[in-house]
């Protein structure tokens, strides 16, 4: 057979050949940068579990007819021939102690991850016996078998045959995050052309080659992107029960340069957190001096009061946390994890301080999230949550609580945020909460100092608490006395009436946010209450616009 058909660095297949002869391709490096592939990281299994090195040679990588081969039904037909290889991956005492690997890894390292896995037997006898041992470790509904049934087929094959109904059903439900079946255990089938952005994880127990291994690898490396549970798929793994990966140059008869860009071992992962940890970590890590009390809590809110500083620190610690969840159970983490804990409750205090509604199950990937709980809650980093009650004697308890004057400003603008959530759509307790954050902004920015931000926060308490006795008094809703108070602010004469006349007339629309005609309707009635008051018609139209776009936020009407 003409090796140059199939690799040595032409990719025939991929590709085609220009005018002056040489080859254009687009490599699979190529789609990783593009983002239509994610690289591959392998893992090989114990040694206990790899094929001898002797007998996947002998009956496998040296057979010339094994070179080259793209169709599977071809290369189970060159692993029937296959004697000892096939019977030493089938061995029943191997297959319960693959199955138990198998199950642990998945449990361990992929599942924390969200990510579903496929199972590769050899032939179709050993999928089925995985399934049997796999039920043992795991959850009968973890698992499904897909192939394609014959009617000869012996009573142990027949078990697990499938109608086209119920394969189509298990292959949407394997694309669901939440739904069953985890892993599918196949051979043959569903290793070329299905889709399934969630699957992340291949124990492969079959020897593959060439076209055939790249085709099924490529099960693994679609990108999958989960922006509401904060899941990206970093790469495709491997765990390779065969020894194929261990003789890549063999096994992947293609441009060396190439593979070595699109195909990695796992080790290299640990490299590069070990390599962050040392290199990029301590920055961060000397911030802390006390074990976070209320001065630490302090500094980390100075020191990350531009966005840019946070948005650096946020990216560089997902990126280490993407390889702790990745690399984690592993024995190699041990000497990171109080550092890396460490830094995970730095993270927490930044991302609580400067973030608004954070969602818990996306602060933390699942392992991280179990080392906070079990380490970091030892640290006492709750000087954020502490929340004021934003109400008369807010002054005083500020001025009485510990901690530096950087927290409190924190602390008092998601108390405000808080109270305007809570305020049924208050507009001035909307309009309140836009003007804390703007001080934010400028507290962030640095165009105001940490003393003068405080100080316009607090004045926003005292506002609130006039707001709060006045309305009492005149017997307002929210809304009529928001109304009130911007016209008094702008010096509309006969404030109090205009806005009582006002309030009617939302009352009189009750459907504005849901109807053209009555949001016209109302608008007009507005204004012209407004204007019979003052003759200056772009000023009226200004303030109307501003009261619309406030109440249309505040889900008042």
């Amino acid at each position: 057979m003409d090796k140059t058909v199939y690799g040595k660095g032409t990719f025939k297949t991929f590709g085609c050949e220009d005018d002056q002869g040489y080859l254009h391709k687009y490599s699979i490096a190529d789609s990783i940068e593009d983002g239509t592939t994610l690289p591959l990281y392998y893992q090989l299994a114990p040694n206990r579990m790899l094929v001898p090195h002797e007998t996947l040679d002998a009956e496998f990588l040296s057979l010339a007819e094994a070179e080259g081969v793209a169709d599977i039904e071809e290369l189970n037909k060159i692993l029937e021939r296959a004697v000892h290889l096939k019977n030493f991956l089938k061995s029943q005492e191997r297959i319960t102690q693959v199955a138990q690997y198998v199950a642990t890894h998945y449990v361990e390292n992929v599942e924390p991850l969200g990510y579903k896995a496929f199972l590769v037997g050899v032939d179709r006898e050993a999928c089925a016996y995985y399934k049997h041992a796999l039920d043992e470790f795991l959850p009968p509904e973890y698992s499904e078998v897909v192939y394609t049934k014959n009617n000869n087929d012996s009573a142990l094959l027949k078990k697990f045959h499938l109608d086209p109904k119920q394969e189509r059903q298990i292959r949407k439900r394997f694309g669901k995050r939440d739904q069953n079946p985890k892993i599918l255990i196949v051979t043959e089938k569903l290793l070329t052309g299905f889709d399934a952005p969630l699957l992340y994880a291949m124990y492969l127990d079959k020897p593959m080659r060439d076209h055939t291994l790249l085709q099924a690898i490529a099960r693994v490396n679609r990108p999958y992107e989960n922006e509401a549970r904060g899941m990206v798929k970093p790469h495709g793994f491997v765990l390779d029960f065969v020894g194929i990966f261990d003789k890549l140059e063999k096994a992947l008869a293609f441009d060396s340069d190439e593979i070595n860009a699109i195909v990695k071992d796992l080790t290299l992962l640990k490299v590069l957190f070990r390599n962050k940890m040392e290199q990029k970590a301590p920055a961060y890590l000397g911030l802390i001096e006390h074990s976070f009390n209320d001065k630490d809590v302090d500094i980390l809110i100075e020191h990350f009061r531009a966005p840019e500083r946070r948005k650096e620190f946020f990216r560089e610690y997902k990126e280490i946390e993407m390889l702790y969840e990745i690399i984690s159970p592993d024995a190699f983490l041990r000497p990171f994890m109080e550092t890396y804990g460490t830094l995970s409750a730095i993270f927490q205090v930044v991302r609580k301080a400067y973030t608004r509604r954070i969602q818990a199950d996306r602060e933390f990937q699942r392992k991280t999230a179990l080392l906070v709980r079990e380490q970091v809650s030892s640290y006492g980093v709750e000087s954020l949550e502490g929340l004021i009650e934003i109400n008369a004697d807010t002054v005083e308890l500020i001025k009485k609580r510990q901690g530096g004057d950087g927290t409190q400003v924190i602390n008092l603008i998601k108390s405000i945020e808080k109270v305007a959530e809570e305020g049924s759509g208050d507009p001035y307790l909307i309009a309140m909460a836009e003007r804390a954050r703007a001080v934010q902004e400028s507290f962030e920015s640095r165009q105001s100092s940490t003393a003068e931000a405080l100080e316009a926060l607090l004045k926003e308490v005292d506002k609130n608490e006039a707001r709060k006795k006045e309305q009492t008094e005149k017997s307002f809703d929210g809304l009529t006395y928001f109304v009130y108070r911007s016209l008094s602010d702008a010096g509309i004469d006969n404030a109090e009436a205009v806005s009582r006349n006002i309030r009617q007339a939302f009352s009189d629309f009750p459907n504005w946010k849901h109807s053209e005609n009555a949001l016209r309707e109302l608008r007009n009635e507005v204004t012209f209450a407004i204007f019979a008051e003052t003759e200056e018609l772009e000023r009226v139209t200004a303030m109307v616009d501003e009261l619309f776009t406030l109440l249309e936020r505040s889900g008042q009407g």
